[in-house]
């Protein structure tokens, strides 16, 4: 296959890989990126694909060879959801990492790669090196990570939080795998260590330590202004009712404010603008169907159209969405357990009625 093996020049940009079936694409790829001399951005069709890639690839491709994921939200558009900060974190180390690839893989999906994303400058001006010798004034430091969106807790746990205890520092930084202990002799750091958030018992030494922010977006006071300016600019009604906004107001991280992204910043990027300027795309051959469908979904998602019908009325309507491909989210009823998503592809099955909540004698559906 190595013989056969083809790649993108400058006589010719755009080539076609053909009969590749299983886990031919992963070895093709993971091939490929060995020979290239620049880093190579998977488009999967959509996320279950890319997570078998990612799986495969690791099979084939060699312990040396770089392989980043960037994972989309696992939510679904506009809703009332923020991503888990695994993810977050998964997503700002691909981001720090990108730029500087010289070979290598990025696997991530077609819906993922539609969305804007903070431009470079954010990441990298939000980027702090720190190492053993260092000068740190911990309540300017702590002020700093506030402002990068960290959250001071009692005991750390979770990527994006941290704690101070006497000369003890610990952070779980972004795209770290493990948290981090950092020891104080008096303004100096004389030791970074990880440690097992379980058990606490530190484990390897550091030299250095490199931090990126806790999210794609600032909650700094500038920041949240300049969102609260172009939001008002784009919606109508009194603002001053909807929770969003007035958390933002707050300082406040409201759930699924990151796909309202654009808003903080006077400019955004996309994926494509993360990679070098010799980086090779890999896309689906259809890749603008699969396009049209996402777009498609984020448009019904944004719409917001539903059905309202009675317990006795015909299910004709929504059985024939759903035969159309649309997809339908059941509400709960007021004051219950909150929101409960169900999602259907475009064949109908009988098990869709286990979804239904009843408010009074009405039965919601939300067609998405």
């Amino acid at each position: 296959m190595t013989s056969n093996l083809k790649l993108p020049t400058a006589q010719r940009p755009r080539i076609r890989w053909r009969g590749l079936a299983g886990a031919a694409r992963a070895l093709y790829l993971a091939r490929a990126a060995c020979e290239a001399q620049a880093p190579l951005l998977i488009l999967a069709r959509d996320a279950a694909t890319a997570a078998t890639l990612e799986e495969e690839i690791g099979f084939f491709a060699p312990p040396e060879l770089p392989v980043l994921v960037f994972p989309g939200y696992e939510t679904l558009p506009y809703d009332q959801f923020s991503p888990h900060p695994d993810i977050t974190s998964h997503r700002l180390r691909a981001l720090a990492r990108m730029p500087t690839l010289r070979s290598g893989l990025v696997i991530s999906d077609v819906q993922t790669a539609m969305q804007r994303l903070s431009p470079r400058s954010f990441v990298d001006g939000h980027a702090l090196n720190l190492k053993t010798g260092d000068a740190l004034d911990l309540e300017s430091f702590r002020a700093r990570l506030t402002t990068a969106g960290y959250i001071s807790v009692p005991q750390v746990a979770e990527p994006g939080e941290f704690a101070i205890r006497g000369s003890l520092f610990d952070i779980f930084p972004m795209g770290s795998e493990a948290p981090l202990r950092i020891d104080l002799f008096d303004r100096e750091i004389d030791t970074i260590r990880s440690f097992d958030p379980d058990t606490q018992r530190s484990c390897d030494v550091l030299d250095q330590l490199e931090l990126l922010p806790a999210r794609e977006f600032s909650l700094a006071a500038d920041s949240t202004r300049d969102f609260r300016r172009r939001f008002r600019t784009r919606f109508e009604g009194d603002l001053t009712r909807m929770p969003l906004y007035r958390d933002i107001g707050e300082g406040l991280a409201p759930a699924g404010i990151e796909y309202y992204l654009p808003l903080f910043f006077e400019e955004t990027a996309s994926l494509l603008e993360y990679l070098p300027d010799n980086g090779i795309v890999v896309c689906p051959e259809d890749l603008a169907a699969d396009l049209s469908e996402n777009w498609t979904g984020v448009e019904y998602a944004q719409s917001g159209m539903f059905y309202v019908l009675r317990v006795a009325d015909s299910m004709e309507e929504p059985v024939r969405a759903m035969s159309r491909g649309l997809k339908m989210r059941i509400l709960p009823a007021c004051g219950g357990i909150g929101w409960i998503n169900v999602w259907y592809g475009a064949r109908v099955q009988s098990s869709w009625v286990l979804g239904f909540v009843y408010r009074d004698d009405c039965l919601e559906v939300h067609d998405k």
